[in-house]
């Protein structure tokens, strides 16, 4: 299923390509110097032509000859008005040119700017471009091959050359691991259940090292998963824990991914309107498998544990009820007063299994909160930690990934508003900072665990359609920015 586009760094003057895409500043020459001297040429001919001016978005277009390449001029807008949301959007038009033209084989020349200069900056490009070679189309009949690029060349700018090409070692497994995860999340739930998600982590494990532990509905039981227990109840799939653990030395990080494969709101049921979307409630658990991989992949010197709490939120005569009382493995109660705050409920489990099974670091990924949407929308996920240093060091990787993360608070008052009538805690506060209360329910199954954080990816885990030339699905957040934050603890 995991396919990415081909890519690698081109010599300009020996350009073999369909389709040459050249960026160009507003009011500024392409640059266009170490290009072959007819390539060059047909490049300033465009830049040349009446009304050229490189506005954001202009594009101009020629050929270099009969049969021969095409070139595509793009304004990329003024030069200090660039930023890597809009270098992205001009990178990922890949596809839909693919569609348009049936070029495949496709290179971008790209000019010189802090956003196209240096390690970090190689990398987010390099991810960028293999990833809009990635289709979930297992589904089709007719596969659409011609709408994919098959090969992209990238022509950094002089002096970067050294910098790109130490990049693909690092960005390419990491293209695989999130196009991995979004094959996971856009699964359909008749299909990607909880057993099926298990079969996957259990294949994971076999393939790439990872002693893998599963904790059935017996287990559960067991042990006083309650929480899990009480989500899962009504479906005809049982709820199971996984926990893959991975790696002989270096820091202990654990990894935390809600994975409700399918979320119909159980008894307070959701609207109509967009409850397909919800196969997408699993994501976090997809985000931290392809982690995983990653880690893996790139042999990171870490003791990794990864924990993925499974469990189907549906409704019948066995459905857990608003007015239920819970209690979770670490002995805390709960009172149901929603049984759509149910991601909650299977993460309060996991989590207190990760503390119990000794960590330095838990990182947990999930589709938590409508809440967080209407804060942030589809823009940023939420962060929310105690740990000052945590804090400040995930937002510096997400700021080199090229995802985008914002810290939100953890006040006392919002764990008061979660506190139980009946129960040492309620699942659900209401309307207000609904994002806020969750995360402060969720610092209740952390122990003593002082570095922690909770990424509320709600907003950002899958687009509902077709947004700045990203395709409509799942996007496998977070996996950029959790190896980014690995690479710098472990450097």
């Amino acid at each position: 299923m995991t396919r990415i586009a081909s890519v690698t760094v081109a010599p300009p003057e020996s350009l073999e390509a369909d389709l040459l895409l050249v960026g160009c500043f507003e009011g500024e020459a392409p640059e266009v110097d170490a290009l072959e001297e007819g390539v060059r040429g047909a490049v300033e001919r465009l830049a040349g032509r009446s009304g050229w001016r490189g506005r954001e978005e202009q594009a101009a277009q020629t050929e270099t000859g009969p049969g021969g390449m095409v070139i595509s001029l793009n304004g990329l807008g003024a030069r200090r008005e660039l930023t890597w949301a809009k270098l992205a959007r001009w990178l990922f038009q890949a596809p839909e040119i693919s569609r348009l033209t049936g070029a495949r084989r496709l290179a971008f020349l790209l000019p010189a700017h802090a956003e196209t200069t240096g390690g970090e900056a190689a990398e987010r490009i390099t991810r960028t471009l293999a990833l809009t070679g990635y289709r979930y189309d297992r589904y089709l009949n007719q596969a659409r091959e011609r709408e994919r690029p098959e090969r992209i060349a990238v022509i950094p700018p002089a002096g970067q050359e050294g910098a790109f090409q130490s990049a693909l070692a690092t960005s390419l497994p990491l293209a695989e691991a999130v196009a991995y995860s979004r094959d996971l999340a856009n699964s359909p739930p008749n299909e990607a259940n909880p057993a099926w998600m298990e079969e996957r982590a259990r294949e994971l494990g076999a393939e790439r090292g990872f002693e893998v532990t599963v904790l059935d509905q017996e287990e559960l039981a067991r042990r006083g998963m309650g929480g899990l227990l009480a989500v899962g109840s009504a479906s005809s799939t049982p709820p199971r824990l996984v926990r893959l653990t991975w790696g002989t030395g270096g820091p202990r990080v654990a990894l935390v991914g809600k994975g409700v494969t399918f979320d119909s709101g159980g008894i307070s049921i959701k609207p109509a309107a967009d409850m397909d979307e919800m196969k997408f409630d699993k994501s976090g658990a997809c985000s931290v498998l392809g982690a995983a991989r990653a880690i893996a992949d790139l042999e990171l010197p870490v003791r990794l544990s990864v924990y993925v709490p499974l469990a189907e939120n549906l409704l019948d005569g066995n459905s857990y009820r608003p007015g239920d009382i819970v209690r979770c493995y670490n002995g805390k109660t709960v009172e149901i007063t929603n049984t759509d705050a149910e991601g909650r409920m299977i993460l309060a489990d996991a989590m207190a299994w990760a503390v119990e099974d000794g960590t330095d670091t838990l990182i947990e990924y999930s589709t938590l909160t409508g809440a967080c949407v209407v804060a942030l929308g589809h823009q940023a996920a939420g962060l929310f930690t105690p740990d000052d240093k945590l804090a400040n060091d995930l937002l510096a990787a997400a700021g080199e990934s090229g995802e985008r993360l914002w810290r939100l608070p953890l006040y006392p008052e919002y764990l008061e508003e979660m506190k139980g009538s009946h129960a040492d805690l309620k699942n659900s506060a209401g309307r207000w900072g609904g994002a806020c209360t969750a995360a402060a329910f969720l610092s209740q199954f952390v122990g003593d665990v002082r570095s922690w954080a909770h990424l509320d990816i709600a907003g950002v885990a899958y687009l509902g359609n077709d947004q700045d030339g990203k395709k409509k699905g799942a996007t496998g957040y977070g996996i950029p920015t959790t190896i980014a934050w690995l690479r710098r603890l472990v450097a």
